[in-house]
């Protein structure tokens, strides 16, 4: 399928981990409007009092915004069920052109009173689903003409005061990640797939930080949709662009020419009014 300047994603096929809701489905839904292909691979079926979204919702988005969605009902920590969904999306798509790692798991407690299960959990999810993912997915990558993974992972940013406010079971989940990202753009360099991550430089209006970091931050956060349209600018480029990155949103946005980020702010104000994410320093 022949790409356009409005569908620079014609004919390409992205296979997510996650997506029901946030910033997952956002990605997705920017995607399917420039006429990629979508498979979401994602555990919620059902929906959950304080998780609005299912697959099957976040599907549905996406052909509504013009776009073919797979929805995989299947667990990212689960060798077969991954398996299935790479194969699924080989079947129905006939290939596999971008891996986005989006699914995570988030609690910053600290070490003394993190339970084993949830460390376990994030290690899991966040570290050895990114890997499996992308793991499952080179072959498929390989025989595409421009071939992507984006692993949604912070900088390696090594200062310890970071200590006094993550949890370091989280921390070491999110930074294995990275070191994904880095392990992979250098063994798949000369195969020409893009190896990068992408980080937001605020915190985003999700779930995750209305449940968990608390309400109080929403209206110094950004939306989604600046995740997603940074994403986009790392995906549509020509094959052959860098590897191995460490993006940040705002910043792939201004390269971009995209110059009012005021759009993205869930509350009018001013930037330094926006609270900033984990990793993150001032700008």
């Amino acid at each position: 399928m022949t790409t356009t300047p409005d569908r620079p994603l014609a004919g390409r096929t992205l296979l997510m981990s996650g997506g029901s809701r946030g910033i997952g489905e956002a990605i997705a839904l920017s995607a399917a409007r420039a006429g990629a292909n979508i498979a979401m691979i994602a555990k919620t079926a059902e929906p959950h009092p304080k998780l609005p979204g299912t697959v099957f919702t976040a599907a549905a988005a996406v052909e509504e915004a013009g776009g073919q969605a797979l929805p995989i009902v299947g667990d990212i920590r689960d060798d077969e069920q991954v398996a299935a969904a790479v194969a699924q999306t080989v079947e129905r798509f006939g290939g596999i052109d971008i891996v986005v790692n989006n699914a995570s798991a988030l609690d910053i407690t600290g070490t003394e009173d993190l339970s084993m299960k949830k460390y376990d959990l994030m290690q899991s999810i966040n570290t050895r689903g990114a890997f499996l993912l992308s793991k499952l997915a080179i072959p498929y990558l390989r025989e595409s003409t421009n071939a992507d993974i984006v692993t949604l992972s912070p900088p390696l940013n090594l200062d310890p005061a970071w200590f006094d406010k993550i949890g370091t079971g989280y921390t070491i989940s999110k930074f294995a990640m990275s070191l994904v990202t880095l392990g992979l753009a250098r063994e798949l360099q000369a195969d020409g797939i893009a190896v990068n991550s992408l980080w937001p430089r605020t915190t985003i209006d999700t779930a995750a930080v209305r449940n968990i970091l608390g309400e109080d931050l929403v209206s110094a956060s950004r939306t989604p949709q600046i995740m997603a349209d940074a994403a986009m600018a790392i995906i549509t480029r020509p094959a052959g662009g860098p590897t191995g990155q460490f993006y940040i949103d705002d910043e792939v946005l201004t390269v971009a020419g995209v110059s009012d980020l005021a759009q993205y702010q869930v509350s009018p104000g001013p930037i330094d009014g926006l609270e900033l994410d984990f990793w993150m320093d001032p700008a």
